[in-house]
């Protein structure tokens, strides 16, 4: 991501002069990969393609970010004028380089109010200091699962609402065997797949930035709350070393041997694919989908959760920006386009308009993500100019603490902000 801060300044609609009535071609660059989601991405470029016969849209498919900043920062007839990641923490670094136009003219001429039209976490997520250069297409939410036959062992009759009920739970779930565990309740540990901090900590409502840019993760108590939670759940489930031990026999998380799946944990956090990936490796259990517990002074913003997902923009360098703005505006604005693609990949739809589409998949479990993604108190994880590095040593510090490696949580967390306003002011 270096190789951003010597991009070229984006360019403004009324900087970009082609003629996107004329006949242009614009080469997409994205990160799709399945032979479904190349069917899905490919059938959005040809409605769109419907709609706008002289415009042609050249898909370049499986390109990580890596590939991505380098052509950003070399440009060429070659490089791509529309450019998707499935990367947020990346955004940051477009905005703040200059690498990806500034799309706030272009919704602006477009008559494109972004408030009236994406739910509140993707448009945070999509920006950086005021200047938005991507827009989302299609989101993730996450959420719970938990293995309803597993529940009704244990006499348990619905999902927790709060941290309280879902330790009590998990502890009920859990079957030790000999020095190990014939079925675990959850998996609490930092690497347990997708019970990473900022996921953890979504349920806190947490503020990790004040307006001046500096890290609050010290002076906001849900940072302290989350960890001091986490690290009572570990303990209740029989130690730091015994889960760990536990998790060496998981397998690959994206695979059939998930252990979820396999119904080595009874409940596991994880988003909207999950539906799907579980379906297809023959899961035997009915599996139960809700949104995860928030904490017990917080019992009435159940219903919330972490958003992400992917983002789409227009590359500073292109000489098409009005032709590449017109396919943007469509696959991230035109409803059916949004709905169609999210049907055909199992994402979370990212227009308000598409989240309640009646053409939306109405399977119940993926409504489930749907609510959570148009829940108000739902959140995300800010940008930051320097990409997720503020995440990666908030993790780190995460992985030190349930190890037992640091003892005072204060002190630490003070570490963490003291580190990342340090990478901060290098990265401005």
């Amino acid at each position: 991501m270096t190789l951003l801060a010597s991009a070229c300044t984006g360019q403004s609609t009324d900087q970009a002069g082609d003629n996107p009535n004329k006949d242009v071609t614009i080469n997409f660059w994205h990160g799709w990969s399945a032979p479904s989601e190349l069917k899905a991405i490919n059938d959005d470029i040809a409605a769109f393609e419907k709609v706008h016969p002289n415009i042609h849209v050249h898909a370049v498919p499986n390109v990580n970010d890596d590939k991505i900043n380098q052509a950003l920062r070399a440009g060429g007839p070659d490089a791509p004028d529309v450019v998707s990641s499935f990367t947020t923490d990346n955004v940051g670094k477009f905005c703040s380089s200059g690498a990806m136009a500034d799309l706030g003219p272009f919704l602006k001429k477009s008559g494109i109010d972004p408030q009236a039209t994406f739910p509140k976490p993707m448009l945070d997520y999509t920006q950086y200091d005021g200047t938005r250069c991507t827009l989302p297409l299609l989101g993730d939410a996450y959420g719970l699962y938990y293995n309803k036959d597993a529940f009704k062992a244990a006499g348990i009759t619905s999902p927790p609402h709060t941290w309280s009920q879902f330790q009590t739970d998990a502890v009920k779930l859990t079957k030790p065997s000999g020095n190990s565990y014939s079925q675990l309740g959850f998996m609490p540990d930092f690497h347990g797949y997708e019970s990473t901090p900022a996921h953890y900590a979504a349920q806190w409502s947490p503020t990790y930035f004040d307006a001046k840019g500096d890290s609050e993760v010290a002076k906001d108590p849900a940072f302290a709350q989350m960890f001091t939670y986490q690290k009572g759940l570990v303990n209740a489930l029989g130690g730091f070393t015994e889960l760990e031990k536990y998790r060496s026999t998981f397998g690959d998380e994206f695979g059939a041997k998930n252990p979820f799946q396999t119904g080595q944990v009874a409940m596991a956090m994880d988003g909207e694919w999950r539906l799907g990936m579980a379906q297809q490796a023959g899961v035997k259990f009915p599996i139960g989908v809700a949104p995860l517990p928030v904490p017990d002074d917080q019992a009435d913003t159940y219903g919330k959760g972490y958003i992400t997902g992917t983002v789409v923009g227009i590359a500073a360098h292109s000489q098409k920006q009005n032709a590449a703005w017109e396919f943007v505006k469509f696959i991230t604005t035109d409803t059916d386009a949004v709905v169609d693609f999210s049907n055909e990949i199992h994402n979370v739809p990212s227009t308000l308009a598409a989240l309640k589409s009646p053409k939306l998949n109405q399977d119940p479990g993926f409504q489930t993500f749907v609510d959570i993604a148009e829940n108000p108190n739902s959140n995300t994880t800010p940008a930051s100019p320097n990409g997720g590095q503020y995440q990666v040593t908030l993790q780190d510090f995460a992985y030190s603490y349930e190890a037992g490696k640091v003892s005072d949580l204060t002190a630490g967390l003070k570490g963490v902000d003291k580190q990342v306003d340090e990478d901060t002011a290098q990265a401005k």
